[in-house]
């Protein structure tokens, strides 16, 4: 076979194989849509009044003990800033699951032959958060890397990272951004400085270790870092 006959061949070939390759990305993203739990959260929310200032007037704890405000419409600039910067970067530039992030943690837990590093994007969180927190393994990873795709397919940047900053543990049974503001700062997280965005911005990361009320040590130590 001459090298035109193989030109020929691979001219030929190539759109089907193009046209099969985007069948298939299509199919394994509609199935990563179809995968995802519907509704994403169940969780029941506090009972919250507020003032025409958006000043809280009353909140009532959720029926199941937790102080867990409704999502906010859109996240507070100084909040998203700080969240992306500690816990995904390339929040605004991935589809859920970020590459170089994942090439990361396969280098070093080669490297330690131990795993000490997750790779989360927020979008995974997002999930992770929404499935109950379920046990850390391989299995479960690649399985939060398959819904958040469907999570970004379905969800605009802002509403991914709205439902993570309402589902973010805060410490203790405070769970999302505006009920951790008004609990430890007394204010709407709109009116949060940089540092107290930095704070929950971080806690989130070790909830069970770390919060306003213990170990302020190592929280402002955390805090600094990302500030």
């Amino acid at each position: 076979m001459g090298r035109r006959d193989a030109f020929r061949k691979i001219t030929v070939r190539g759109p089907r194989a193009l046209r099969v390759a985007a069948a298939s990305l299509g199919g394994f993203a509609l199935l990563s849509i179809a995968a995802l739990p519907r509704p994403l959260f169940r969780e029941p929310t506090s009972t919250v009044l507020l003032g025409r200032d958006g000043g809280l007037l009353a909140a009532k704890i959720a029926a199941d003990q937790q102080w867990r405000f409704p999502a906010l419409d859109r996240v507070p600039a100084k909040f998203k800033i700080a969240a992306i910067q500690f816990e995904d970067r390339r929040f605004e530039r991935h589809w859920g699951v970020d590459p170089f992030a994942v090439a990361r943690a396969l280098r070093e837990a080669v490297r330690r032959r131990r795993v000490t590093s997750g790779a989360s994007t927020l979008s995974m969180q997002v999930i992770r958060l929404a499935r109950g927190n379920p046990p850390r393994t391989v299995p479960e990873k690649i399985w939060e890397m398959f819904l958040a795709l469907g999570l970004e397919l379905t969800h605009s940047k802002e509403r991914v990272l709205s439902l993570y900053a309402a589902h973010a543990p805060m410490g203790g049974n405070i769970v999302g951004l505006e009920a951790a503001s008004w609990r430890y700062f007394g204010r709407a997280p709109e009116s949060l400085s940089w540092a107290e965005a930095g704070v929950l911005a971080v806690l989130p990361n070790s909830p069970a270790l770390m919060h306003p009320g213990r170990n302020r040590d190592r929280l402002r130590a955390k805090r600094d870092r990302l500030l």
